[in-house]
C-alpha cells in the first residue's frame, strides 16, 4: 500500500427509508443472509409471536414508548425472550417480568462488564457489480420474510454506515474482525484490499485496535496460495479466511482442508508466512458436502502448530419444526455440530487444542430454539473446553449485534440438561471467555488493552463519519 491513502470503499443503499422500525421484537423475527435462507417458522414460534403481539401494545404504553420503539428496546428484547421460555417447561432465559417494562431492570438483566470480540463481521462496499450482492440479500428478506417483514421501513442498507451502527454505535462491541463472503469475481462483497482499507481508515479515525482484518483464500487457486506473502505485507490479515463449499456463481469448485492439493498447501503456506489461523466456514452449507467439517479434526491433528477456527462449529439452518440440535450420540453423529465432534474424536484432537467453535449466524439461528441452544453450548464447551468457544454474530446481517450479545448473558444450560447429559453451567467465567477472552488469546489481543480503548471511547468519529458518508437522496 505505500504511502497511498486508504481507499475506504463507499457506500451501498439499498430501498427508501420511510422511517419505520420492526413490529416484533429481534429475537423474533424470521431474518436470513446471503448465505442461507431463514428457518421455517416452527410452532413454538407462531405461539411466541402470537404472545408478544397480543400483550406489545398494552405493554409499550405501561413502559410510556411507541410500539416500534418498544420492540427495538431492550425492554422487546426482554418480552421475546421470556415468550420465547413461555414454550418450554425449562428456563432458558434468566429475565424477570420486570425488565419488559422497568428500564433499570431491563438495564440490570441484560448487564455485563465482559470485553466483546466479535470474529465474524461483514458489509458489502459500492462497486457497481455489488448492486446486484445486495439486492440479492434484499430480496432474500422481502420476499421470503413473512407478512410482517413488510412493515420494516428502515432502508436496505449494506454499507460501511451500517456497519458503523450494527457493530459499534449501537453494540458493546469493543473490537470486530471484519470478514468476506467468497468469490473471485465482482460481485464479491468485500476484496482483501478493501477489508485492509477499512481497518486502515479506522486507524487514523478512531482509537487503535477497534478494527482487524482477514483475507479470503481459494486454495484450489494456485495463485492464491502463491500472494499470501504479498498479503501479508500489503494487507496484514489476522487470519484466514476459507471457504471449502467453492462459490457457484464464479464456478468454484468446493475443496477439503486435508486435501493434498489444497489445503494441506494452503496450511503451509499460513505457516511459512507466519500467520498460522485459519478461519474456514463450516455448516450453513445447505448440506453440501465440501460445507462438511470432516476434514477439521485430520488437518488439525496433522498440523498441532496450527489454529483452525470453525465458523458457524458445522451447524446446518434446520429445516423443519421439531428439533434438530440434540445430544452426541453414534446414532446422530453426521447431524449438524455433531460431525465437528465426530471429526475431532476420530483424529485424536482433544479439548483445548488447536481446533475453536464460532458462534455466528449459529447462535441466532438457535435463540428461538433455547433446547437446542443447550446441546449446541453444551457439547461444544464439553468436547472443545471453555477456552475453544468465540463469540461471531455474523453481523450486519441482523442489525445492531447487541441483541445477540443481551440474549447470550441472560442464557443458561437449565439444571436438568447438565445433570443428564454432563453439560456444564454457562456461568459469568465462561461467558466472559466466550465473549472475548477466548478471541484475546487467538487473535493475540491484549484485552484488557482493548477495554480500556473501547471505555474510552465517545464514539464521535463513528458518528461525524455517519454525517459525512450518509447517502443522498
Amino acid at each position: 500500500m505505500g504511502d497511498a491513502a486508504p481507499h475506504v470503499p463507499p457506500l451501498v443503499y439499498i430501498g427508501e427509508a420511510v422511517g419505520r422500525k420492526p413490529l416484533l421484537p429481534v429475537v423474533l423475527q424470521r431474518r436470513q443472509s446471503d448465505e442461507f435462507e431463514a428457518a421455517p417458522l416452527s410452532a413454538r414460534d407462531r405461539a411466541a409471536r402470537a404472545a408478544v403481539d397480543e400483550a406489545g401494545a398494552r405493554d409499550a404504553r405501561r413502559a410510556g414508548m411507541a410500539l416500534p420503539d418498544y420492540w427495538a428496546s431492550r425492554h422487546g428484547t426482554a418480552a421475546g425472550l421470556r415468550a420465547i421460555d413461555a414454550g418450554f417447561d425449562e428456563t432458558f432465559y434468566d429475565v424477570p417480568s420486570e425488565a419488559a417494562l422497568d428500564v433499570d431492570a431491563a438495564e440490570l438483566a441484560f448487564d455485563g462488564r465482559e470485553t466483546v470480540v466479535d470474529v465474524q463481521t461483514h458489509f458489502i462496499a459500492d462497486r457497481p457489480e455489488t448492486r446486484s450482492t445486495a439486492e440479492h440479500i434484499h430480496a432474500l428478506y422481502s420476499d421470503l420474510a413473512p407478512n410482517w417483514w413488510r412493515h420494516l421501513g428502515d432502508a436496505r442498507r449494506y454499507d460501511l454506515a451500517e456497519y458503523l451502527r450494527c457493530v459499534f454505535l449501537e453494540s458493546e462491541t469493543a473490537v470486530a474482525i471484519l470478514t468476506s463472503g467468497p468469490g473471485t469475481g465482482p460481485e464479491r462483497m468485500l476484496f482483501n484490499r478493501e477489508m485492509a482499507d477499512t481497518r486502515a481508515w479506522l486507524e487514523e479515525v478512531a482509537p487503535e485496535g477497534r478494527l482487524l482484518n482477514h483475507s479470503v483464500i481459494h486454495a484450489n487457486h494456485a495463485r492464491e496460495i502463491d500472494s499470501m506473502e504479498e498479503e501479508v505485507v500489503r494487507h496484514r490479515p489476522v487470519g484466514w479466511k476459507c471457504y471449502t463449499i467453492g462459490e457457484r456463481r464464479d464456478e468454484v469448485r468446493g475443496w477439503w482442508l486435508d486435501d493434498e492439493e489444497t489445503g494441506v498447501p494452503f496450511v503451509e503456506k499460513a505457516i511459512e508466512v507466519g500467520v498460522p489461523l485459519i478461519c474456514a466456514h463450516k455448516g450453513i452449507s445447505a448440506l453440501v458436502d465440501n460445507g462438511s467439517p470432516r476434514d477439521v479434526g485430520p488437518i488439525a491433528s496433522a498440523f498441532p502448530g496450527v489454529d483452525f477456527l470453525i465458523y458457524h462449529s458445522g451447524w446446518e439452518v434446520p429445516t423443519g419444526d421439531g428439533p434438530e440440535e440434540g445430544p452426541y450420540s453414534e446414532e446422530t453423529r453426521g447431524v449438524g455440530v455433531n460431525r465437528l465432534i465426530e471429526s475431532l474424536r476420530s483424529s485424536g484432537v482433544e479439548r483445548g487444542e488447536n481446533v475453536y467453535a464460532e458462534l455466528g449466524s449459529t447462535w441466532f439461528g438457535l435463540l428461538r430454539r433455547p433446547d437446542e441452544a443447550a446441546h449446541v453450548l453444551g457439547k461444544l464447551l464439553v468436547e472443545l473446553g471453555d477456552d475453544n468457544v468465540l463469540w461471531g454474530t455474523d453481523a450486519i446481517w441482523y442489525g445492531p449485534s447487541q441483541v445477540a450479545i443481551d440474549a447470550f448473558r441472560a442464557f443458561q444450560i437449565p439444571v436438568s440438561y447438565r445433570q443428564r447429559f454432563g453439560y456444564p453451567e454457562l456461568t459469568p467465567e465462561r461467558k466472559a471467555k466466550i465473549l472475548g477472552g477466548n478471541a484475546a488469546r487467538v487473535y493475540g489481543l491484549d484485552l484488557g488493552e482493548a477495554r480500556r480503548r473501547s471505555d474510552a471511547d465517545d464514539l464521535a468519529w463513528a458518528k461525524r463519519a455517519l454525517r459525512e458518508s450518509a447517502p443522498r437522496r
